[in-house]
């Protein structure tokens, strides 16, 4: 999987965005990340430990958080 970055100003319609990109062939998915606020991306991988651990999913999930949290 390859991911695509693309800064912004303040101004940008983040949802006209999200939508046009899902409009190309190849994109699966579109996630908007505030560099500014990392803490939405750890309380989303929070949210999701929940099935993986209900699944016994233990390392992708340390992987995950691991990620986050050495994240630039």
């Amino acid at each position: 999987m390859k991911y695509l970055k693309i800064q912004t100003d303040q101004t940008a319609d983040f949802e006209a965005l999200k939508n046009a990109f899902l409009q190309m062939k190849g994109v699966e998915s579109v996630e908007i990340i505030d560099d500014e606020n990392p803490e939405s991306e750890l309380k989303k991988a929070f949210h999701k430990t929940k099935e993986q651990f209900k699944k016994g999913d233990y390392e992708t999930l340390v992987n995950d958080i691991f990620d986050i949290l050495t994240k630039k």
